[in-house]
């Protein structure tokens, strides 16, 4: 009886060693999943450093700048002066007088020349935007991948010990039994 005893005592162990070895296995899936999704995210967050073209880099500060309030407000200043110099002289003196035909012409110039540098800097933050939407799109896949791995993973350890729960509950319940046997002939003897 005591060989048997041992037998199921060293086979329940068995299975509880079993046990911590499927999770010790589990968490390392995890972790390993983990760390390439850091890797994956550091890649994607540390773009690498663009090559601007002179143009580009000239197209970008002029897009910053034109679209900021110091422009606005050196924008009204200098038209207000423009104006109040040519309303104040009179004769000569005046390089653009009423209805301001030269301003008119400069104001022409500056939004002809200004549209079409900020559409090239406008274009190239599109080409950015849709690359980060393209690197989301790619880390959102991975991780619901990711999902689905651990859960059929997870899913077939759950399988695994409710198996393997079974088999202990079988074993331990052949051991009460024998136990019981063992008080039952113990007190008719």
């Amino acid at each position: 009886m005591k060989n048997m005893h041992s037998t199921r005592t060293k086979y329940i162990n068995e299975l509880l060693n079993t046990e911590n070895d499927h999770q010790k296995k589990l968490n390392e899936i995890v972790l390993q999943s983990i760390e390439q999704e850091k890797l994956l995210l550091q890649s994607i967050c540390e773009p690498k450093e663009e090559q601007l073209t002179m143009g580009q880099r000239l197209a970008d500060r002029v897009a910053r700048f034109g679209g900021s309030w110091k422009f606005i407000s050196w924008f009204v200043i200098v038209l207000a002066v423009w104006i109040a110099i040519n309303l104040i002289f009179t004769g000569r003196n005046r390089f653009d007088p009423y209805p301001f035909i030269l301003l008119n012409l400069l104001l022409s110039c500056l939004a002809a020349i200004q549209a079409p540098v900020i559409m090239m800097s406008q274009n190239r933050q599109e080409e950015k935007d849709r690359k980060r939407n393209e690197n989301d799109y790619v880390v959102n896949l991975k991780a619901e991948i990711e999902i689905r791995t651990l859960h059929q993973k997870v899913d077939l350890l759950i399988q695994e010990q409710f198996k393997q729960l079974i088999e202990s509950q079988a074993e331990q319940i052949k051991l009460l039994q024998s136990i019981i046997r063992e008080k039952h002939n113990g007190n008719q003897k």
